[in-house]
């Protein structure tokens, strides 16, 4: 497999530290010959501004915790995207939230992009707040291989709050089954 780096980007307040979270531990503890670290930006950025996760997954040991060259990045607002497209590598793979991010000639250097509409998928659920897990399904079933469905779900049973376990666990199957319009 070699080293892959994911990078989770938006505004403060999406659950893109969640994000990183569930996939970390996923991958880490769930998946088998599988290593992972995730590292997450705090500071002023962290409220409203560009916000970000990484994670860096490996069968190896993982000697440098931070993402330098992204092989996917997963963006829910245009600011974020505009901020850290430079770092996605060439033929990688670029996930956007459609209706929050306009793409431009950057993400021509991406091997395929994905496009969803993550918050109203979530708005139909009742909540906007679900947009990151909606576009955690979307990732899992577009992304075959970087982490299976049973480990994200077994990690959402244990680290969502019991109360939200069911909506999240809806939105993660709403955004697997959204099938991209291009």
């Amino acid at each position: 497999m070699g080293r892959i780096e994911i990078r989770f980007a938006g505004f403060g307040g999406q659950g893109i530290g969640l994000m990183g979270r569930l996939v970390g531990e996923a991958t880490g503890l769930y998946e088998e010959g599988k290593n992972s670290v995730m590292t997450q930006s705090y500071g002023p950025e962290s409220r409203g501004g560009a916000s970000s996760t990484d994670v860096v997954i490996d069968t190896e040991d993982i000697d440098y915790p931070k993402a330098t060259e992204l092989d996917y990045f997963v963006v829910l607002s245009e600011e974020a995207y505009h901020k850290y497209i430079p770092k996605l590598k060439k033929g990688g793979v670029l996930f956007v939230e459609e209706d929050l991010v306009t793409i431009d000639d950057a993400a021509k250097k991406a091997k395929e992009i994905y496009k969803i509409p993550a918050t109203k998928i979530a708005e139909s659920l009742g909540s906007r707040l679900y947009a990151n897990i909606t576009m955690l399904g979307f990732v899992c079933e577009n992304a075959k291989g970087l982490f299976s469905e049973e480990a994200m779900l077994k990690v959402m049973k244990t680290k969502i709050k019991a109360r939200y376990v069911e909506k999240n666990l809806e939105a993660f199957q709403k955004g697997k089954e959204y099938k991209p319009k291009d």
